[in-house]
């Protein structure tokens, strides 16, 4: 309905600063406004190459905000103290401009390492930090938090600084970064960017400055495209400069803001999974089975994991339709062997498991920490390469669509306070099957029990 720019285009315009075309239609949409007069985005994803000129264009939006409106705090965080370090110091020197002197507060300037902040005389606030865990929990009312970095910014640091924010008005979360590297823990920023474009997200800005994904790394005119200011503000000097010092790989993603292509944002590479396909498994050990449900409660999928000698094997035993109940699962698992069954507590399946215990099935529930060594212990079974060319893999599986198709869509998740990953169901893929066989291989070695019969263990 409305945006908060030309109030900081006349602020910034009386202290001197000026922006760019391109930095005022981004600084428009930045700070656009609802009909309540909040922001209609409170949270910017801004992907952007480097040598562009983000750290000016949003330390000027602060420094008009601080100005407008007295007693606002904001915090400016990177992932490494010398960003955050060198953020300041650039900051700071903007501050001396004579005619935005006046509104700072010279004597309260804090240049102590960790304790980095410019104040202002109407009591507002500018505080820099490095993102190890627990910097920033101390304060409150943070109107905007700058996450830079954003690239490897991992869930659990983000759950240290959001909270601060809760009793601020009408607050604002921006986060800057260039694409991430296979890698770097960029769950955040990656799933941001995801759910923007499938048009998923809500309150969210996401705007992203590239070249064509098949870009030649030494076409001017990408250049241009990837970096608004070459070459007004940023001379072809400084980005062959980067090109010749960063490689032309680096260079894609840093200089023209190109993201790897799906396949490489694969936690397990599809030549990776389907080198481990395996027609004829020969189970000859325990079996245990995992259940998952997606959070609509739609479809449910039941896992499989056995013992073939030294391998794991699993499948997808059962996955369908949740729209006319849920018998079906309990029916299904409670006509086994006996089975040691895995369902973690955070997945609408754990509805399930007063019913099956009726029935006499053996129930476990994972918990935040059972769940991070389930992915884990899955990654690592999945990835491992044989001691010798002669061993088998770790891991075998049948080669099915359904379990194919929800680890090609799989993206990681941080799971905060235990240092370790889950699935994320965030995307439109449904991974229900990939969640089931996850749970299934961690109870296969951890909580498993040998089948009471013969009879086959798999659908």
């Amino acid at each position: 309905m409305s945006s908060g720019f030309p109030a900081v285009a006349a602020t910034c315009a009386k202290i001197g600063i000026e922006f760019d075309p391109w930095q005022v239609d981004l600084n428009r949409c930045i700070l656009t406004k609802d009909a309540h007069e909040v922001y209609a985005a409170d949270t910017v994803v801004i992907s952007i190459s480097r040598q562009v000129g983000k750290t000016f264009d949003v330390g000027a939006l602060v420094f008009a905000d601080c100005i407008i409106s007295a007693g606002t705090t904001t915090v400016w965080t990177a992932h490494r103290f010398k960003v955050a370090r060198e953020t300041f110091d650039s900051l700071r020197a903007m501050a001396k401009s004579p005619l935005l002197a006046p509104h700072i507060d010279y004597d309260s300037i804090t240049t102590a390492a960790g304790n980095e902040c410019i104040p202002f005389r109407n009591g507002s606030r500018i505080v820099f930090a490095a993102r190890e865990r627990g910097a920033v929990r101390g304060f409150a009312k943070v109107r905007r938090l700058i996450l830079d970095e954003a690239q490897i910014l991992t869930e659990s640091a983000l759950a240290d600084m959001v909270p601060t924010m809760n009793q601020a008005e009408n607050p604002q979360v921006v986060l800057m970064g260039t694409p991430p590297k296979p890698k770097d823990p960029s769950e955040v920023f990656s799933n941001l960017r995801r759910d923007a474009l499938a048009g998923t997200a809500e309150g969210v800005l996401y705007v992203e400055f590239s070249a064509d994904p098949d870009a030649d790394a030494h076409d001017r005119a990408q250049w241009r495209k990837a970096n608004p200011s070459y070459p007004k503000r940023t001379p072809a000097k400084a980005i062959l400069r980067m090109l010749k010092l960063l490689g032309e790989e680096d260079f894609r993603r840093e200089g023209l803001g190109i993201w790897d292509a799906s396949e490489t944002l694969r936690v397990i590479s599809g030549a990776t999974w389907a080198a481990r396909v395996l027609a004829d498994p020969k189970i000859d050990g325990p079996v245990a089975y995992g259940v998952d449900m997606n959070p609509d409660r739609t479809v449910a999928a039941i896992g499989v994991a056995a013992r073939s000698g030294e391998r794991v094997h699993v499948e997808v035993a059962k996955h369908g339709s949740c729209l006319a109940g849920t018998r079906w699962v309990v029916d299904w698992l409670a006509d086994r062997v006996g089975p040691a069954v895995v369902i973690d507590a955070r997945s609408p399946a754990a509805a399930l498991i007063p019913d099956l215990r009726v029935r006499g099935v053996e129930v476990t529930i994972t918990g935040a920490q059972q769940m991070a060594q389930a992915c884990g212990a899955f990654y690592d079974l999945a990835t491992a390469e044989p001691l010798t060319p002669d061993a088998p893999f770790l891991l075998s599986h049948f080669d099915q669509p359904l379990l194919n198709a929800a680890l090609a869509g799989a993206r990681k998740r941080g799971i905060s306070g235990e240092g370790g990953w889950g699935w994320d169901r965030r995307g439109g893929t449904d991974i229900t099957p990939l969640v089931a066989v996850t749970l299934a291989s961690w109870g296969l070695t951890a909580k498993a029990k040998k089948p009471r019969t013969g009879r086959a263990v798999f659908a």
